[in-house]
């Protein structure tokens, strides 16, 4: 379809505002992400940031370009068709661009996934999260300070989450319905599911993980700040996800230790 000059001008300029509008709308960004509260959220949002300014310099570039060929080959009554087979300098720069550019934020990405995966410190703070169909329950050491083993064999009614009956340590161990954890140290966090596929989400941490049947999954961060923040669940896991979501609280050494002596022990609550 030949495009006369009126048409080729308002389609440039079309293009021209449309590629304004959204990259302003892009650049501000406070409406995009709530409150940072992590150390590891940090580097997150850094290589969030990278990767969203070399694709918006692409999707810029490539707008402006092709605005200004809809106005330079718009249809004329003495234009000739033109016809180009390749153009080596050109893919070569091109494909060499977007190899970098593609290793940047690989690599980037990969780098930080395993930092993520990798083993918590051993001074971290280490809870529990099991995920169902619609809740999240937590799990934590009792007063001897370890975490009683769990399998899902021993999964009843009297046992909801599988502890081990003949593993001393799980007598004292406790569960929540509320996340809560110290301030200033690391927190790592064991993921298991009792019925379907989950997703544990916390947006002021930038950390989110499968929640798998039939195997564990792990991540941990350190807070920034204390405070309470929500725990939704980011996966479709049935007709009531919608109202799947957790609460967790940060909040001083002191603070937690006076919520956790008023929890009631598993052995306590039988």
């Amino acid at each position: 379809m030949k495009l006369s000059s009126r048409q080729a001008f308002w389609y440039a300029a079309f293009l021209l505002i449309f590629t304004a509008i959204a990259a302003y709308t892009v650049a501000n960004k406070t409406w995009w992400f709530p409150p940072l509260a992590s150390v590891q959220g940090g580097e997150i949002d850094n290589l969030f940031m990278i990767t969203l300014v070399i694709t918006g310099i692409v999707f810029i570039a490539v707008h402006i370009v092709l605005a200004y060929f809809v106005w330079r080959y718009r249809g004329q009554a003495d234009r000739k068709a033109a016809y180009v087979t390749h153009n080596t300098p050109f893919e070569i720069s091109a494909a060499a661009t977007v190899a970098v550019a593609l290793v940047i934020l690989v690599g980037g990405g990969t780098t930080l996934w395993t930092k993520i995966q990798s083993p918590p410190p051993a001074d971290a703070f280490t809870v529990e999260v099991w995920a169902e169909q619609f809740r999240w329950t937590f799990h934590y050491p009792g007063a001897d300070g370890r975490m009683g083993n769990v399998d899902v064999r021993f999964i009843s009614d009297d046992n909801p989450y599988g502890l081990d009956p003949n593993d001393p340590y799980a007598k004292d161990d406790i569960f929540a319905t509320e996340m809560h954890v110290p301030y200033g140290k690391p927190i790592a966090v064991i993921l298991r599911s009792k019925d379907v596929l989950h997703s544990f989400f916390l947006p002021h941490f930038r950390m989110k993980m499968d929640v798998v049947p039939g195997m564990k999954t792990r991540m941990w961060f350190t807070p920034t700040q204390a405070g309470v923040f929500e725990i939704p669940c980011a996966e479709l896991c049935g007709v009531g996800h919608y109202i799947m979501r957790g609460v967790l609280t940060v909040e001083s050494p002191e603070q937690f230790n006076e919520w956790i002596s008023q929890q009631t022990p598993v052995g306590m609550s039988q």
